[in-house]
């Protein structure tokens, strides 16, 4: 027997997100992570997406996505790419991608599940200051390794 469920939001406002479907290591990594993350990044209130994930993250409005335990992004393979696209930021390494809407997505590199923040065009403006509230809590719980 197959049954679904629809999810409703409270508010049409509310941000909604794809949900990663990592293998189970990573999964684990992923839980252990939601669990350390801080209540605020760069100033911005928690403020959780749909559907409620602990593979999912957010903070403020328009809001700051973390997801954990996304696929390797293809571009990372490419180390011409990722050396120019590159940042490290408090001993925590990233992917920088430009997308078409002006949001950035950063993804970490050299870790054993993939994280991925996404920062609206309005919160670019503060630079890679969001990054560093996630360096503690992916270091603490994301080893180094290759995923």
């Amino acid at each position: 027997m197959l049954i679904t469920t629809a999810a409703c939001s409270a508010t049409d406002d509310e941000a909604s997100v794809v949900v990663p479907s990592p293998d189970a290591k990573a999964a684990r990594l992923c839980r252990d992570l939601h669990a350390q993350l801080p209540k605020e990044i760069d100033g911005l209130a928690r403020t959780d997406p749909g559907p409620k994930s602990e593979l999912t993250a957010g903070w403020g409005d328009p809001a700051i996505i973390l997801r954990c335990g996304v696929a390797r992004p293809p571009e990372m393979i490419d180390p011409a790419y990722a050396g120019q696209n590159g940042v490290r930021v408090n001993g925590v390494a990233w992917l920088l991608e430009k997308r078409d809407d002006g949001s950035y997505t950063f993804t970490t590199g050299a870790r054993l599940a993939y994280v991925e923040v996404t920062l609206p065009e309005e919160r670019t403006g503060d630079g890679l200051g969001p990054l560093t509230d996630f360096a503690a809590p992916i270091k603490k719980t994301i080893p180094k390794g290759i995923a």
